[in-house]
């Protein structure tokens, strides 16, 4: 039995998808044993543990907590959190702590840094180009784009422009959840997401692929409205789920990643071509990661589990 602490919540607009992962997650690794405390950021950055701590209750009301959990499972999407803030906290408390370290949650969460170290790695991404979001109204329009914020999750801010007329309006919502905009061209090709597991003794592998069938952008809305539809194991050849692994591997350990992350795909005529990758994908037994693994044998509560038994104190350089 092991002592873990689960963070849920965040100050962002994944607060209530982090929530429902938090629960699932302590449900989990109740059922097989250890022995788990829940604690929720607000969206205004509170540790619920200490509501009236005024400005110094988030860290202040961490410490304790801190202190008893022998692993810490930040089940936060998005920033502050998934970007590598919790990371560096349990590594300055010297904590262990499920997932990437604070470099490697950093890149994942900036879409244009991910596509930086795919480039570098020999993986193929859309082209693309960030803009401030003070330059967003010299933005001209070259054909369809896919505009999105540069860090943000679960498809927030993500908008298809097909039409000149819907270009300004795409990049305002965007730059309203993030001060930098990412433009990227369309890529026509099918959705697939391979996850990637480290276990504890160092060895990675992947999950079979998952394929989204959606029809048009595969959007926050039908992420969460039950709409969406999934294969899993997605139909593929040999060759294919050779590429799309091999290529979710090289990024896992280019980035540097630890415990599971989810690599996001659009397999096209060329091969794979990298969408983006999440460090702390959404953690339900029903979202993406638990699914592939599901078609692995490996069951949601054994997931969290091995999740736990992987962790370890983040070092300076992960």
């Amino acid at each position: 039995m092991t002592r873990v602490l689960v963070i849920g919540g965040g100050q962002n607009s994944e607060h209530e998808v982090s929530l429902a992962s938090a629960a699932a997650v302590t449900a989990a690794l109740r059922e097989v044993g250890h022995d788990v405390r829940g604690v929720t950021i607000s969206r205004e950055g509170v540790w619920d543990a200490a509501p009236d701590a005024g400005k110094a209750g988030p860290l202040a009301a961490a410490m304790p907590l801190l202190a008893w959990a022998e692993v810490v499972f930040p089940a936060v999407h998005g920033a502050p959190g998934e970007d590598g803030a919790l990371a560096a906290l349990c590594a300055l408390a010297g904590v262990r702590v499920v997932g990437s370290g604070l470099r490697a949650s950093a890149l994942g969460m900036d879409k244009h840094a991910t596509k930086l170290v795919a480039a570098a790695a020999g993986i193929a991404t859309a082209r693309g180009r960030v803009v401030a979001a003070s330059d967003i109204g010299d933005v001209e329009f070259g054909g369809p784009v896919v505009v999105k914020p540069v860090s943000a999750g679960s498809s927030y801010g993500v908008s298809l422009v097909r039409r000149e007329e819907e270009l300004l309006d795409a990049l305002r919502t965007a730059a309203s959840f993030d001060r930098r905009v990412l433009i990227e061209e369309v890529v026509r090709g099918r959705e697939i997401d391979v996850a990637v597991l480290r276990e504890s003794g160092g060895v990675r592998w992947a999950a079979p692929p998952l394929e989204i069938h959606a029809s048009g952008l595969f959007d926050t809305a039908m992420k969460y409205d039950g709409t969406a539809r999934f294969s899993v194991p997605a139909a593929l050849s040999s060759a294919e789920t050779s590429a799309l692994t091999r290529a979710a591997m090289t990024m896992f350990d280019a980035l540097g990643c630890a415990g599971v992350a989810r690599m996001d795909f659009f397999l096209t005529e060329q091969g794979p071509v990298l969408n983006e990758v999440n460090t702390m994908p959404g953690l339900t037994a029903q979202s993406q990661v638990p699914r592939m693994f599901a078609a692995a044998d490996v069951a949601y509560p054994e997931l969290v589990d091995r999740l736990v038994r992987a962790a370890v104190v983040p070092g300076a350089g992960s």
